[in-house]
């Protein structure tokens, strides 16, 4: 249960933040071209990919502390993320972060939700890369539960196809799946 206090201090802080360019130092250059209107989401009969936006802390905190060992490495071996002391708190601000980054349009973070909206299934990011014959980087996951479920490979398969065919991105990389990570660190930049 989340603390009334704590509720009532979200949208002051988020206001804020999330008009508040100064506070993200990252690139402000646009990922995609001005003119590209972004997918605002893809539906199967399995699950919804929609933008990840600061009211689904509650059940993306749940899909990430259910799945702590599960999802190490799903940024590259190195990544520490997620931790076991990640804080509600902690990932309200990532999901602010990934908010404003799609607000203008520096990178697309979705949330994977089963169709009732009830359950968050995991996320798909797409990022611009620093690695040269590349134009665009994706990571996705799913929750522990829907990866012995199977899940994760039809997501895969249904997120490669919906960038080739919604995204303007020439060639793509998916880190850790179609491409090791040793090779892809060993890119040049």
């Amino acid at each position: 249960m989340i603390p009334s206090i704590f509720l009532l201090t979200i949208p002051i802080f988020f206001l804020f933040v999330l008009n508040s360019s100064e506070l993200f130092s990252q690139s402000t250059d646009p990922f995609v071209p001005p003119d590209f209107k972004i997918p605002e989401k893809l539906e199967t009969e399995k699950f919804r990919l929609r933008m990840l936006t600061v009211n689904d802390v509650v059940k993306d905190y749940e899909a990430v502390m259910t799945s702590i060992d599960h999802l190490k490495g799903v940024f590259g071996p190195q990544s520490r993320w997620p931790s076991k002391e990640l804080t509600l708190e902690q990932d309200l601000i990532d999901l602010g972060w990934h908010q404003k980054e799609f607000q203008r349009r520096t990178s697309f973070a979705f949330t994977v939700m089963n169709i009732k909206e009830s359950k968050c299934l995991g996320c798909v990011y797409i990022d611009p890369t620093h690695k040269i014959g590349y134009d665009a980087e994706v990571y996705l996951w799913v929750r522990e539960s829907e990866f012995n479920d199977g899940l994760d490979p039809v997501l895969y398969d249904t997120v490669k196809i919906w960038v080739k065919e919604e995204w303007p991105f020439n060639k793509v990389a998916y880190p850790g799946r179609d491409i090791d990570w040793t090779s892809w660190d060993s890119l040049a930049e």
